[in-house]
């Protein structure tokens, strides 16, 4: 039997926070759409990047819209994304490999605990060639409510047989930041926007933490 109480986990956010996928994703969005007829602005992209694309398109297209299309149109963005991702290619954000490696080497089990699709996350995993560097992964078919709810971070948990208070999540965003504190879990925030997210430990990049990051968030009793 695992003595899950030993388990090391961290629990990795991926857009944003492992690839920089931010433009594809504005372009897929940006396209699908103009075809509805709705012009979108990227402050309005911006202020909506990394939730489910169901509450997404709820504050785009307001309470009027008919939600029937909410799943035509997401699905719609997402087949012009994979597009791009396989026609484009997408690259790791600095740092990431190293941790990834790190943590491996040291015994942390990873999972990937994202709100994009499945088929986009395999898309992702096959042109990185890093489908088999990951424990567990958990998209947005695995829960029924998308961050700043814990849901997510939970699931990846349990699939790594992790006690929340030995997970560490890292995320970019700040609802991503909400759902690792309400989950009970340390977490790590990371990116240009590092300042105003209220996590353990900030950075602008994952190569700008020390070699001890990860360990002294989870084991500081102060944070």
């Amino acid at each position: 039997m695992t003595q899950s109480h030993l388990v090391l986990a961290v629990l990795w956010d991926l857009d944003g926070t492992l690839l920089d996928s931010r433009e594809l994703h504005w372009l897929a969005w940006r396209e699908s759409l103009t075809g509805e007829g709705f012009l979108l602005s990227r402050e309005q992209f911006d202020a909506s990047f990394g939730q489910r694309n169901d509450a997404t398109l709820a504050a785009w297209l307001g309470p009027t819209a008919d939600r029937a299309d909410f799943a035509r149109i997401a699905g719609e963005k997402e087949e012009r994304y994979r597009r791009l991702v396989r026609k484009r290619g997408v690259e790791l954000l600095p740092g990431v490999e190293m941790w990834l490696a790190r943590l491996a080497a040291a015994g942390w089990r990873q999972a990937l605990a994202t709100s994009a699709p499945r088929l986009n996350v395999d898309a992702i995993l096959e042109v990185l060639g890093m489908a088999s560097v990951f424990a567990a992964v958990v998209t947005a078919e695995d829960v029924m409510q998308g961050k700043p709810d814990p849901e997510v971070f939970l699931v990846a948990a349990r699939r790594l047989d992790a006690p929340v208070y030995r997970c560490v999540v890292v995320e970019d965003s700040p609802a991503g930041i909400e759902a690792a504190r309400r989950a009970g879990m340390r977490c790590i925030g990371v990116g240009p926007n590092c300042a105003r997210l209220r996590a353990d430990l900030t950075a602008p990049s994952l190569a700008a933490l020390d070699e001890e990051a990860f360990d002294r968030v989870l084991e500081d009793p102060d944070r």
